[in-house]
């Protein structure tokens, strides 16, 4: 009788051997097991990240807007003296008719001469980035590339190059105006509001740098309000963006696609890009090429004063508690600050009672105001504040200093001041005193005065002699402070000093 095998059997020797087959598979993968159970491992170790915004959907709608600027301008002839391959070396053509260095060159250069000496038209000289701002063709860049140009092309996005024509410039601020007009319609972007832009957030620059084309660079906004010496208007966004040379005039965006600053200049010591680039704030920009675009020029209001910073030795002399605002150290004859009786030894604290912090920040608070305004600005006085109304001029083409009377001769009576290094002597119809020495270890010396400057007054008192000086000091020691502030004029140029009253 054949007995039939158990089938429960057979799944459980299937089942044996499989497990088997494993653990001889384990100990090929991870080494001889010799307790009998697997190895543990570690989970390694995973951080759940928030998505991170990527920038190609910015780049996408914002790269139509903007575009290449290529200038134009137009080369004089080449003189006959010039240093070139055709022309011969500098007063060959001084030479006789018939000296055979001249008739050699003249055969060997052939119809080279009439080359190199017809006018020739436009080539490019410069190339930047710009951006338009309106859908009717006007776009935005520096007036450093525009600058001396005499023909404009664009170059957008899909490659088509159209004529350009200047509407204006603003060389304070760095920007101009063009417009095309071909009657097609453009892409075009918004400024932000870069009130609300902050140390830290993303930008995107996008530009034409070497004449690469189209190129993409991000950053952060790693500072505000940079001062780089460029002009009277300083407020720079500094970006840590890779902006390069052909960059210029091109916008740095949000990651809503708004313009936040107009890349402008970089941070180079070696010429190449190091990431650190300067862009003008959109505020600023706005506000200037709305006046470019309505007149072709920018209006901007005037006080009428040469100002300097206030330092905290100024502070102390003058009695003020902080270090602020600007110090008035002349007054224009024909400016409304002199109508409005703003006189030198005036420290600015405030306009339409907004604080003012420096020279720079007047500068730019008086600028924003058309000519004609009406402002109210206050004063740092004799240790008490003073207000007063005033209709704002308009700014000058160029930027125009205080004269004052040429500097005098002294008399032969001078008079010793060994409190504050100095030896003076009165000025011609007694304005002022004549500096004649300096003792050289002295405050004053520090501080830059030299024999010729003249003083015209301490603590805003005139001074008309040595005897002004010595009362000016001792009020100012009655006082409890510590330095006084002098006047000097030197080459029809006023400014401040702070000298020490007590000495040794």
């Amino acid at each position: 009788m054949t007995v039939s095998p158990n089938p429960v059997s057979k799944t459980r020797s299937r089942l044996l051997a499989a497990a088997a087959s494993v653990a001889v598979a384990g100990a090929i993968g991870f080494g001889a097991v010799t307790s009998g159970t697997l190895p543990v491992f570690a989970e390694a170790v995973r951080i759940e990240a928030p998505e991170a915004p990527g920038f190609a959907d910015v780049v996408e709608r914002v790269s139509p807007a903007v575009v290449s600027v290529r200038v134009k301008s137009k080369i004089e002839s080449a003189s006959s003296d010039s240093l070139d391959f055709f022309s011969g070396p500098r007063g060959f053509d001084n030479l006789p008719d018939d000296h055979p260095m001249k008739r050699f060159f003249r055969q060997f250069r052939g119809d080279g001469e009439r080359h190199s000496r017809r006018e020739r038209g436009p080539r490019a000289v410069s190339q930047g980035s710009g951006f338009f701002i309106s859908e009717d063709g006007y776009l935005v860049t520096n007036n450093h590339v525009v600058e001396g140009g005499s023909a404009f092309t664009v170059v957008t996005d899909d490659g088509r190059e159209l004529d350009a024509k200047l509407i204006g410039t603003d060389a304070r601020t760095d920007l101009a105006v063009l417009k095309v007009e071909d009657g097609g319609k453009f892409t075009y972007v918004d400024f932000a509001d870069d009130a609300k832009v902050r140390v830290g957030d993303w930008v995107v620059a996008v530009g034409n740098p070497f004449g690469l084309g189209g190129t993409v660079t991000a950053g952060i906004v790693s500072a505000r309000g940079r001062d780089i010496g460029a002009g009277p208007y300083d407020d720079f966004i500094q970006i840590d963006a890779a902006v390069n040379r052909g960059n210029s005039g091109g916008p740095a965006f949000n990651l809503s696609g708004q313009v936040v600053g107009i890349n402008t200049a970089i941070f180079s010591p070696s010429g190449g890009n190091v990431g650190i680039a300067f862009a003008i704030p959109a505020s600023t920009a706005k506000s200037v090429v709305e006046d470019l675009m309505k007149d072709g020029t920018v209006q901007r209001g005037w006080l009428g004063v040469q100002i300097q910073p206030v330092s905290k030795e100024i502070a102390e002399s003058l009695g003020l508690d902080d270090a602020k605002g600007a110090l008035v150290a002349d007054s224009q004859a024909d400016g409304p600050a002199k109508e409005a009786g703003i006189v030198a030894g005036d420290i600015i604290t405030k306009v339409n009672s907004k604080d003012v912090a420096s020279p720079r920040e007047l500068a730019r608070m008086i600028a924003g105001f058309a000519p004609g305004s009406s402002v109210d600005v206050t004063v740092w006085r004799k240790g008490a504040s003073e207000t007063m109304k005033l209709t704002l001029g308009e700014l000058p083409g160029a930027d125009k200093l205080a004269s004052n009377d040429g500097q005098s001769s002294p008399d032969d009576q001078a008079s010793s001041l060994a409190d504050l290094g100095l030896t003076v002597a009165p000025a011609e119809e007694g304005k002022g005193l004549v500096v004649t020495d300096v003792d050289p270890d002295s405050d004053a010396a520090d501080r830059g005065i030299q024999a010729g400057d003249v003083i015209t007054s301490v603590n805003s008192m005139e001074v008309n002699g040595a005897g002004d000086v010595t009362k000016a000091m001792a009020e100012a020691a009655k006082a409890g402070r510590k330095a006084v502030l002098v006047q000097v004029t030197r080459d029809d140029t006023n400014r401040f000093v702070a000298l020490p009253v007590e000495k040794g």
